[in-house]
C-alpha cells in the first residue's frame, strides 16, 4: 500500500472553535473554545478527525467542522 503521510491543518493543544452548534446538555451552556487533545488518523475517504475538549465536554470532529 502506498499511503501519503497525513497532513494536519491544526496542531495538538491548539484552541479551536466549532463551526456547527454544539449540543448543550442538562441545562449547561455549550463551550465555544475547545483544545485539540488528539490527532486522529484519516478515514477511508482521507478526511482527518480530531478529539477536542472543553471542561468535561469531549467530542470527535472532522477537520471541516472546526476553525481557529
Amino acid at each position: 500500500m502506498n499511503q501519503r503521510p497525513t497532513t494536519y491543518k491544526y496542531q495538538l493543544h491548539q484552541i479551536v472553535r466549532l463551526l456547527r452548534a454544539p449540543i448543550a446538555t442538562k441545562g449547561m451552556v455549550a463551550p465555544s473554545d475547545y483544545e485539540i487533545v488528539r490527532l486522529m488518523p484519516a478515514d477511508a475517504n482521507g478526511e482527518i478527525s480530531y478529539r477536542i475538549k472543553a471542561g468535561a465536554a469531549e467530542l470527535a470532529v472532522r477537520e471541516h467542522e472546526i476553525t481557529i
